[in-house]
């Protein structure tokens, strides 16, 4: 039972903290800022049900994947880089923000952003991932199985409460305070991103060499 008790605190904290819901969410309040509260709710609960899904899939077939279509998680963590740089870019510009969004355009936009770049690389990047395979390994049992599975679903669980409580602050900041942390995240957005790149580039530049 001890042995369960550890393993779950091990998954729920690699998880909380790999996933990071508390910084997701200032990247959350810019992009759904022109939102209704309905729309930003329908957002980040679709976000956190893709990420979840993601997890769970890599989490039971990943290295299977990767092996299949030889792709490394260095690779993942280069294309991330370069969604966030962009990402962080149009942040920096303002550009994610759009003044009025029609009610035709809601439907279209939630389903953009919420999976990508929400759910994927945001929530699950390439370390939620790895952390994934790499517990799913050492979870020799059915009992430390569920016990993962637990934990992921939890972890989601706070990332959509975490998200969905945002909206308050969004009220709270108004429009000009939604723009200035825009542009403040975007350039700390930048930064990750360039952390992203170079941490994947730099082993397969290596791996080259050799």
């Amino acid at each position: 039972m001890n042995e369960l008790i550890s393993f779950g605190l091990l998954c729920f904290t690699s998880f909380f903290t790999l996933i990071n819901p508390l910084g997701t969410m200032p990247v959350y309040m810019t992009m759904t800022a022109s939102l209704d509260e309905k729309a930003r709710s329908k957002t980040a609960r679709k976000a956190s049900i893709v990420a979840f899904a993601t997890i769970i899939l890599f989490a039971f077939s990943g290295e299977v994947l990767f092996h299949f279509f030889g792709i490394s998680v260095n690779s993942f963590r280069v294309v991330g880089g370069i969604i966030f740089f962009l990402m962080g870019m149009d942040m920096l510009q303002a550009r994610l923000a759009k003044t009025k969004i029609s009610d035709s355009e809601v439907k279209s936009y939630v389903n953009d952003i919420s999976i990508t770049p929400l759910a994927i690389p945001m929530i699950c990047g390439p370390g939620a991932i790895t952390n994934a395979i790499v517990l799913m390994e050492k979870a020799v049992s059915v009992e430390q199985k569920i016990v993962l599975i637990s934990a992921i679903f939890v972890v989601m669980l706070l990332t959509y409460i975490i998200l969905y409580s945002s909206s308050k602050i969004i009220k709270m900041l108004g429009e000009t305070g939604n723009n200035v942390m825009m542009r403040l995240m975007g350039l700390i957005v930048m930064v990750i991103a360039v952390e992203f790149f170079f941490s994947g580039l730099k082993p397969i530049i290596q791996d080259i060499i050799k």
